[in-house]
Parts: C-alpha cells; sequence; structure tokens
C-alpha cells in the first residue's frame, strides 16, 4: 500500500508538472495536441481529473497512516510486555515471607533489663 501511494503521488505530481507546462507553452503545444484555444470547459475536466487524483492520493496516504499508528500500537504493547516479563525475571516473588526476628526479653539481672531514662524538667 506504501508503494501504492508513493507512485500515486509520483503521478500526481507528474500531472500537475504536465499540466502546468502544457498551459506555459500552449502556443506551441496547444497545436500538437489538436487545441486550438483553451475553454473554461476544458480547464474544468482537467482541474476536476486533477483533484480526483490528488483526493485518491489522500485517501491512501490515511489509509497508510492509519495502518502504521495501528502497527506502532501493537509494537508498543508488545515492548510493553516484554519490559514486564523481564522485570519479572529480575525481581522474581519469593512465596516464603521473610522472617522477623521477635525482640526477646532480657534477663531481670541483665544489664540490658534497665529502663530507659525519663528526663524530667522543673517548671
Amino acid at each position: 500500500m506504501q508503494k501504492f501511494h508513493r507512485i500515486l503521488q509520483i503521478i500526481l505530481l507528474v500531472y500537475f508538472v504536465g499540466i502546468l507546462i502544457f498551459f506555459i507553452a500552449f502556443d506551441t503545444m496547444g497545436s500538437l495536441v489538436g487545441i486550438a484555444e483553451v475553454t473554461s470547459n476544458s480547464v474544468v475536466k482537467i482541474m476536476l481529473t486533477g483533484l480526483v487524483l490528488f483526493l485518491i492520493s489522500w485517501l491512501i496516504g490515511k489509509a497508510v497512516k492509519s495502518s502504521l499508528n495501528g502497527r506502532i500500537k501493537k509494537m508498543e504493547s508488545e515492548m510493553n510486555s516484554l519490559k514486564a516479563k523481564i522485570y519479572d525475571f529480575e525481581h522474581p516473588k519469593t512465596m516464603d515471607k521473610p522472617k522477623k526476628e521477635t525482640p526477646q526479653k532480657p534477663a531481670e539481672g541483665d544489664s540490658g533489663s534497665i529502663p530507659p531514662r525519663q528526663n524530667f524538667t522543673e517548671d
């Protein structure tokens, strides 16, 4: 579809460049084509043909752009899922919770059994 779009754009460019050259050199080229004078009817036909070519090219361009955006979104979602898998491999979940050490109460005759000091101030 992209190649067809490029070819159609080239055809459109060649068409309008050819028409421009034809009108610039109408004195010499008009007799070659068999047109004695330019009428409004012939100009309208030429412009409508160019408009139709342009619209076809534009619609195909929109379709190509939409297709590419769809592919980009699909690749982004695949990339995000791969990132998630990599993260899961790097940070595995452990089923066993780490055991917390419970503080043991020191014996009564131990130096660790002294209650914390409290500061009282006199007013």
